[in-house]
């Protein structure tokens, strides 16, 4: 990878002092570098009297919520120095992750997912890293596939009829990575965030949906 878990603590200090600029390339670097993730710069948006997203287009369906269509991703693998010059190339843009390469993501509202991650982990379920968005969405990073199973899985446990808050992002889609701001509404934050041992390698859906729609299910 090129660097260690201690150089990235040292390099994401000193480059707090160089600017929140480096301060994104170095958290694209440890994406790329430490968890083995893609990276994709993505559109910001401002809110005012609307919303505005930076890729210019007035009639933007997702502004602030999608990747930049001009950008070139960084790849897994990547160190500081090739995160550095990307990031220097779209100055200010959000980061973004893809969805449906390293992980897929069951999403819930933000109260049923801090209340199953606490049952979750009382349980000693293996979990991956949760993030939550400003508008309350909890973000559950599972192995891939878990979107096109999601269906099945649900008929399975016997969840289908239910109703429940949950749904699953799978290929094509992407998440906005903390610390970026999220469609102009604050920064994305992780509820548990990635370690070496579960950022690369995610729990299976079929260990975590079981809570995550019974807690769903009791919160409707």
């Amino acid at each position: 990878m090129g660097f260690t878990i201690g150089g990235i603590r040292d390099l994401r200090s000193s480059s707090r002092r160089r600017g929140r600029a480096s301060e994104y390339a170095t958290t694209v670097a440890e994406y790329t570098g430490l968890w083995g993730w893609d990276v994709v710069p993505g559109a910001r948006a401002s809110r005012g009297g609307r919303v505005i997203c930076s890729c210019g287009a007035a009639d933007c369906p997702s502004p602030g919520a999608h990747p930049l269509p001009f950008a070139s991703p960084v790849p897994a693998g990547s160190t500081l120095d090739e995160a550095a010059a990307a990031w220097a190339e779209v100055p200010g843009a959000a980061v973004l992750l893809p969805v449906g390469r390293s992980f897929d993501v069951l999403e819930v509202a933000e109260a049923a997912g801090r209340h199953a991650l606490a049952r979750l982990e009382r349980m000693g379920v293996p979990l991956g890293p949760v993030a939550l968005t400003p508008d309350g969405r909890a973000l559950f990073l599972v192995a891939p596939g878990a979107a096109a199973e999601l269906p099945q899985l649900l008929y399975r446990m016997g969840w289908d009829d239910a109703r429940l808050d949950l749904r699953g992002l799978g290929r094509g889609d992407h998440i906005t990575a903390p610390p970026s701001d999220y469609a102009g509404l604050g920064p994305m934050r992780w509820l548990l965030p990635p370690a070496l041992d579960t950022a690369g390698c995610p729990p299976e859906a079929r260990l975590l949906l079981g809570t995550l729609a019974y807690v769903c299910h009791r919160s409707v």
